[in-house]
Order: C-alpha cells, then structure tokens, then sequence
C-alpha cells in the first residue's frame, strides 16, 4: 500500500491488486469479544522512524501512545522478570560468568554496523563462540527454536543480530527500561487512514484480486489473469508477492531464477489471541525456554495498551512460529485452543478458563524469509527480473533476517528510487 502511493505520488498511474477481501495483510485486523485490534501482535519502538514517519503523514501522529514495559522469561517452569540490568544481575538461571557471556553477546552484537560478514556463520555457531555452551543451551536454543523451529538450524548469525539490534534500540538510557509504543485503535486506524489517502490520490485498489498468471507482452505491457477470469493489461507489473508465490505465477521466468526464488525459505506462524477478564503477568513479552509449551511466547497487549480500550479485559497473543513442513500445521483451532489453555493453567496458578472471554486463531504460512547462509549473495531476490516489465518488491529483501512494519517500509524507501530509475519516473 506505501509503495503504491510513493509510485502515484511520482506521477504513476497505479492500479492495487489484493488477493484478501480487505486490505492489509499480516499488520490486518479482526474482532475478539467485541473489540478490533491487530490480528498478529505489533509493536512501534522509538528507532522505528519509517513507521513514525509514515503515522505522521497520515495525520495520526496524536494517537502514537508509548509505555514502559517489562520482559519475563518462563524457565525450569518458574516466571522470572528480567525487565532491566538489575534483576538480568539476579536472573538464577545463569551463573554470573554466563550473565557476562551474554550480555557481552548483546553488547557486541548492538555495536555491529554490517551484518554481511554475519551471513557466512551460522546463528548457533556464533551465539556458541561468543556466549559459551551453556548460555547458547539455557537461552539463545530455545529462543530459536521459538523463532524458526527446526529452521534454526539454517539462520545465519545476521538473524539474531538483526533482533538484537532492533530490541537494543528500545531501550532507554539508566536501567535499559523497554519504551513501546502503538496507535490507539490499532493497525486498522492506519489502514484506513492510507486507504483513503491511496483513494484520494486515484490509486485504484481491486480487493479479492488473486493473480493467478503474469505474463510479459514486451512493447505490449503485461497481462495479469486473476483467478476469477478476468484479465487486467498494465505497462508494468511490481509484485509484492512471496518469493514461491512469484515462480508459480511468472512461467516466462528462467529455470534458474525461478529455482533461486523457490529457495528462499520462509516461517510461519499460527496465533492464538485470546481476551482474559484478568491479566495473566505484568510482563508486555514472556519468553519461553521450557520444551512443551505448544507457544513460543506469551505477548500480553494490555501491558502495555491501557485495558479500558478492551473494557477492562487483557488481551494475550500466543504465537507458534512453524516451519513449512512441521505438522502442527494440522491442528484445528480447537486443538490449539485446548493446548495453549492446558500450558496456560500449568504456567500460572491464578489462571482459570472461566475467565477466558475470547479465543481466535489466525495462520500465515509466509511470514519471514529466514536470513541463511551467504542470504544477500544466494538468495535475497533482486528488484529486476529477467522479464523486462515485470519487479519484485518484497519483504525477502530485508538482507538482515527480520520482519516488522517498520523494515517492511524500509524496502519500500530502499527499492522506490531504482525501481522510479527503471520506469524512467522522477
């Protein structure tokens, strides 16, 4: 949706095409117990610049609210706060020698300006050299394995760089407090907010739009079928597509480029959003290290968003990231329902399933293009391909390994002057 208005706002004609009924995607929103909020769990940080920009554009820079918030880590099944440097000095897990390991590596990893020499390591062995076996078993395995499942195995270290970095810059100066913030309403503000400025700008946006085929006509344009029938003709196509996705579509692409695209390998997630009438922790994130919780976090919104927008209820998100292949896929709602409220009630004490108000389930199977080995050289799809109409813009180019609105912006802003440069636009 930015790119199509950054392209209108050079002088493009711009048609939008969205296989969804509503525009949006992973930042979309729906109902639980009565109140719109974000279906996957976001959050803005104060580095975030592209996002605040973007709020600001939109008029709605008087609705970013910011908070302080608390991390917990649920480990050897007890809840422990780790929310700043004092009680990560006291955390009884870790030895003091690890507690210096690690935070070396947080340190060290915050002060890295490229990430490029990171690719050529994979995640595990760097986390080992800089933080010893023991800290890489106790923490950094299990936070990966909640990450990308067995897909951990594939991260380079410009993976866990690029989340470091990103968490290291929420934090405040004194006692390193997280400073969080969010748009009172929701993603959905901000949708609709750059939905009716694509409108006004004569973006034309076609929803339930599935491309089904994209076809190359040279001096002719492109043809877009669409699953319904119908048969758009535009001078150029960019596609925002997964990586997948656009090898199936494209034919015309060579067997190389559609082999390179089909490569690129991607995590999922299935997530539980569930409305409490009371809160589970005051912790915003709870990370999880123990094997047998069927989530790989615990997100509580209302640490952060005041609960009187949920009418006093708390809001929870439960996300499982998955790999394409793990059979948890299969589960039905009702089965992940079941299971996340049987590790709830092991979890917490005070937890009791009457108090439970709602409970959605929402899956994404392309969520995050895993930063592997030598990513940038081997697999990061360029902008061009080899067909001369048609550009790719998506979030697999983010080369650092991780996934937000803010980075997704980013390869907007990154990609718009070459990609103008290529439609011989200003």
């Amino acid at each position: 949706m930015t790119l199509a208005m950054r392209l209108r706002q050079r002088g493009a004609r711009v048609t939008l095409l969205e296989a969804a009924p509503v525009s949006g995607g992973l930042a979309g929103s729906e109902t639980i117990g009565g109140y719109v909020w974000d279906r996957f769990y976001h959050v803005i940080l104060l580095s975030d610049l592209g996002t605040r920009g973007l709020i600001d554009e939109l008029g709605l820079g008087d609705r970013l609210r910011w908070g302080r918030t608390r991390t917990g880590f649920f480990t050897d099944g007890r809840l422990y706060s780790m929310s700043n440097s004092v009680e990560f000095l006291r955390f009884p897990p870790l030895s003091l020698v690890d507690k210096l390991r690690l935070g070396s590596t947080i340190f060290a990893a915050s002060r890295i300006q490229d990430a490029l020499p990171l690719e050529r390591e994979l995640a595990v062995d760097w986390l080992q050299r800089w933080s010893g076996r023991r800290v890489l078993e106790r923490i950094w395995l299990p936070l990966l394995r909640s990450k990308l499942g067995d897909n951990y195995r594939l991260a380079s270290a410009a993976f866990i760089w690029a989340i470091i970095a990103r968490m290291y810059a929420a934090r405040r100066t004194g006692l390193k407090e997280e400073m969080f913030g969010y748009v009172d309403g929701g993603y959905a503000v901000v949708l609709q907010a750059l939905a009716r400025r694509l409108a006004e700008l004569g973006v034309s946006t076609l929803n339930s739009a599935v491309v089904e085929r994209v076809e190359d006509r040279g001096a002719g344009g492109v043809d877009i079928r669409l699953a319904d029938g119908r048969c758009l003709r535009s001078a150029k196509a960019v596609l925002t597509l997964p990586t997948g996705a656009v090898a199936a579509v494209c034919p015309q692409l060579g067997a190389g480029e559609r082999e390179r695209l089909r490569g690129v390998v991607y995590q999922g997630i299935v997530c539980g959003a569930m409305l409490l009438r009371k809160p589970l922790s005051p912790y915003y994130v709870t990370n999880i290290t123990d094997p047998g919780i069927p989530f790989t976090g615990i997100i509580e919104m209302t640490a952060l968003v005041d609960r009187s927008r949920f009418g006093s209820h708390s809001l929870v998100y439960l996300p499982r990231y998955l790999a394409q292949a793990d059979p948890a896929w299969n589960l039905g709602d009702d089965d992940f329902r079941r299971q996340s409220i049987d590790a709830l009630a092991r979890m917490y004490a005070h937890f009791d399933l009457a108090g439970v108000v709602d409970f959605k389930v929402s899956r994404a199977r392309q969520v995050l293009a895993i930063a592997t080995i030598d990513y940038t050289a081997r697999a990061m799809p360029p902008l061009k391909t080899s067909l001369p109409n048609v550009f790719l813009v998506n979030s697999a180019q983010i080369a650092s390994g991780t996934l937000n609105v803010n980075e997704t912006l980013g390869v907007v802003a990154t990609q718009l002057p070459r990609l103008a440069g290529a439609l011989g636009m200003p």
